[in-house]
């Protein structure tokens, strides 16, 4: 049966008895030390001054117990050489390491000597103590801070007043685990410098850079004391935090922009209230990706300076150019705030890295740069005009969506007759053939927001360049056909060739193809003659009875020179 003290004499043990390893010497009248484990890694070694904490079992030689601090699940703090212990555990403590174990015989002149300790240690007994070192201080140390890893790239360096964002693993010196951030998945957010943290966290966090992995070793004054944190942290502990460190700003911070390609032309920057379409990557800064434009193979499409976005990035799009490339770093207090959203943690610094695509202003029109126009330049595209031409269409940033050359074929329309979109439409008027121009279309006066699914991306500004090849002179606005000289009066008769008082389609049909072939009339060019010939034939057949009679039959009131059916 285990001998139990009364608290008086524990409390004489306490102030006493230690252990320790190395191996035995002489008789019992000597100290005998007994390292029994020896670390591989000893930084430190208890010198006489140091404040220690250890675990210990005492027993007589026989093997009897008298006392043990694992009994009390309390290791025994004490100073070293200061005459708190019996001597020959005040010598033999002395040169150990942490988690070093030393097996010691202390004779009876090192320890209680001839009187013992009245119904706990008898006179002249030789003690034995297994002793196990779990933390040393001394009251002159300061945080120690070792860092083992500093990344290639370190703009910015913790100061007092700054935010930060880490990740720890905290130890006690013997390497047993009492808190980790990592275990939580969630990392430690708190002001530095401020009275946020203990004093030895405070200090030892100062000067570090984002990616930047250090120990910071805290003695207990500089940490949680002799009292410890009433939870899992015991009074008088150094405490060692292996720390990494993902995020760093000042409440007072405002965005940085960092340029990383400007193209040498740069004929206009973004202005609040323009409506922007570009790419990104976003980070946090220490690198961990959170989103990307181009993973979703789609650019990002807002307007700036109107609160769409964060502020920061409302702020950091302003002045770019059309293919500008830069990093953008917003903190917080311009991002998501405290909160976070999504998967960006609260209070996270967050980079992105841009790359513009195009933008526009919903005031902007159309834009008209003529490269080439041929000495006679004379006559002009008009609406109504029918129009052959080549063309390659891009995007802003120069990718090509179409070109009529690689088809090896024109596009023809008829100007103004809603055959293409209204930008081209506007881009085509008083263009002479032979004339080049490039024509940059907003898209309000484009494809407009919807694109053309897998051709052309919604909000997208255009770019055309345009040759005129071929120009075919339209008729007056309203006019399908006309006539080129003085109409006959007799028209009518003319057209009813078997005189049967009736005009068929194919009758009608036939005169008005023999007018155009003789030069006396004129279609609308660029549009499907028989549909042109069947509609007037029906704008005549007044009653629908599929003929025309001389009652039915008249002109349209206008000029002398152009009637039309």
């Amino acid at each position: 049966m285990a001998f139990r003290p009364p608290p008086l004499l524990l409390l004489l043990l306490w102030v006493t008895g230690q252990a320790a390893p190395v191996a035995g010497l002489g008789l019992d009248t000597e100290l005998q030390i007994e390292r029994r484990f020896v670390p591989d890694e000893c930084p430190r070694t208890v010198r006489s001054g140091d404040f220690v904490r250890y675990h210990y079992v005492g027993t007589f030689p026989d093997g009897q117990k008298f006392d043990s601090s694992y009994d009390r699940d309390s290791t025994f703090n004490v100073f070293v050489g200061k005459g708190q212990l019996i001597a020959g555990m005040d010598q033999a403590l002395v040169g150990m390491c942490v988690n070093e174990r030393r097996f010691v015989k202390i004779p009876p002149k090192l320890a209680y000597g001839s009187e013992g300790v009245s119904g706990v240690i008898p006179p002249d007994s030789v003690l034995h103590f297994d002793v196990l070192l779990m933390d040393i201080w001394n009251s002159e140390d300061q945080v120690q801070v070792h860092t083992y890893f500093t990344p290639p790239s370190c703009p910015r360096t913790i100061q007092v007043s700054d935010f930060v964002r880490y990740h720890y693993n905290g130890t006690f010196l013997d390497g047993t685990l009492f808190d980790s951030s990592h275990n939580r998945m969630k990392t430690y957010d708190t002001y530095v410098g401020i009275g946020w943290l203990i004093p030895g966290m405070d200090k030892g966090l100062l000067g570090m850079c984002v990616g930047e992995k250090r120990i910071i070793t805290i003695p207990p004054f500089l940490a949680y004391g002799e009292e410890g944190d009433g939870k899992d942290i015991p009074g008088q502990a150094s405490l060692v935090f292996d720390v990494a460190l993902l995020d760093l700003h000042n409440p007072k911070d405002g965005i940085s922009i960092e340029n990383k390609v400007v193209p040498e032309n740069c004929e206009r920057r973004s202005q609040s209230g323009d409506f922007l379409r570009y790419h990104y990557n976003g980070t946090l800064l220490d690198g961990t990706f959170f989103d990307s434009s181009y993973s979703r193979n789609r650019t990002f499409d807002t307007y700036i300076g109107q609160g769409y976005v964060i502020a920061g990035m409302d702020e950091g799009l302003l002045g770019v150019c059309i293919g500008e490339k830069r990093r953008i770093v917003v903190p917080p207090h311009l991002g998501y705030g405290e909160e976070g959203r999504g998967n960006i943690p609260g209070s996270a610094v967050l980079v992105f890295d841009i790359h513009v695509i195009d933008f526009h202003n919903p005031s902007d029109s159309i834009s008209i740069t003529s490269h080439y126009k041929p000495p006679d330049c004379s006559v002009l595209s008009k609406k109504g005009d029918y129009l052959k031409y080549h063309y390659n269409a891009s995007l802003l940033d120069g990718t090509l969506l179409d070109s009529t050359w690689n088809l090896g074929k024109t596009y023809n329309i008829v100007l103004g007759s809603g055959q293409v979109v209204l930008g081209m439409d506007m881009g085509l008027r008083e263009m002479c053939v032979g004339e080049k121009r490039t024509v940059i279309i907003p898209p309000h006066l484009g494809y407009g927001e919807a694109g053309v699914d897998g051709e052309v991306p919604g909000s997208a500004v255009l770019v055309f360049d345009i040759e005129l090849l071929e120009l075919v002179a339209g008729l007056p606005e309203g006019y399908m056909f006309i006539w080129n000289g003085e109409v006959s009066p007799n028209l009518f008769e003319e057209i009813d060739k078997d005189g049967n008082g009736e005009v068929l389609l194919e009758e009608f049909s036939e005169y008005i193809h023999a007018q155009v072939a003789s030069g006396k009339g004129k279609l609308a060019p660029g549009f499907d003659a028989e549909m042109i010939v069947k509609n007037m034939f029906t704008n005549q057949d007044r009653n629908g009875d599929g003929k025309v009679t001389a009652e039915e039959f008249k002109l349209k009131d206008q000029e002398a020179k152009h009637d039309e059916l």
